[in-house]
């Protein structure tokens, strides 16, 4: 049977290559692929992703070539991202504690979390959480989406994150320990070296700001300790780590290696990669 693939792609816009890649792999492996956004909306992709002329401040380059730009214009201009799964009809709201009747709440929660799970058991195989600076503001500190992560975790199966996408597993926690389900895991993203030091923008908005509102390096670190570890391999061309379930990958370099490590966990039973384990 066919592998299924749910991929949850940021309102405020994605990084293209962060989608194109790993879609690309999963296509080829014959892989179905579903879609979810936050509330339901059409992702977007960020412009810059499109564009083969824009300079990449950290680095001084393009990081977009004109095949990779067209890859992401057609994708962007295709019906496939079209009616993608609304998480917030789909998972149940976090209830305030200091709501009325919150115990109510409380249990209903629960059990709505519990049906989730068994309908992703029977639907899909994967999580994927594509990168760019949109999971800044939709995806990384999201309940719904730390839910469906804890979902899948709570069910063992492979969860793979991009870019500022993998902030969403550091946030992802448990509610009785509040610990992250990184701890004493090897996981890689976005180092401070590759942060913007001007510009990081979203779209649906004029918000532009300097760097990002938080350095993911330094959530990483602390969410992995202690026994883990934040692998950052500045100045190495891709960086990619298997440590299972989580499957993360750096930035846009490492799209089609990250598509390529969830294949061959699902495929191989690839437990991990990329680090030299205690």
């Amino acid at each position: 049977m066919s592998k299924r693939i749910l991929v949850v792609l940021s309102e405020y816009g994605y990084w293209g290559e962060e989608l194109i890649g790993p879609l690309e792999t999963f296509d080829k492996a014959g892989y179905h692929v579903s879609f979810a956004t936050p509330t339901g909306k059409r992702a977007p992709a960020l412009p810059p992703s499109m564009d083969p002329d824009y300079i990449d401040p950290p680095l001084g380059r393009s990081v977009t070539t004109p095949e990779m730009a067209a890859k992401v214009k057609a994708i962007d201009t295709s019906d496939r991202l079209d009616d993608p799964l609304d998480l917030s009809s789909w998972l149940p709201d976090r209830p305030y504690r200091s709501k009325p009747y919150f115990l109510r709440d409380w249990e209903a929660y629960n059990t709505r979390l519990e049906q989730v799970r068994e309908q992703i058991a029977g639907r899909y195989d994967a999580l994927l959480i594509v990168g760019g600076s949109g999971p800044i503001v939709d995806l990384a500190n999201n309940w719904r989406v730390h839910d469906l992560i804890l979902a899948f975790h709570a069910l063992d199966l492979p969860i793979a994150a991009e870019c500022y996408g993998v902030a969403a597993l550091a946030f992802a926690r448990d509610q009785e320990d509040r610990t992250s389900i990184i701890r004493g895991k090897h996981v890689t993203g976005h180092c401070i070296e590759y942060d913007y030091k001007d510009g990081t923008g979203f779209m649906g908005t004029d918000f532009v700001i300097g760097p990002p509102p938080y350095p993911l390096e330094y959530i990483l670190r602390d969410a992995t300790a202690p026994g883990g570890a934040y692998h950052g391999n500045f100045g190495k061309e891709t960086s990619v780590i298997v440590d299972y379930p989580f499957i993360t990958g750096r930035s846009t370099p490492d799209s089609y290696l990250t598509g390529q490590k969830v294949v061959e966990v699902l495929e191989q039973g690839l437990r991990q990669w990329g680090f030299l384990a205690n």
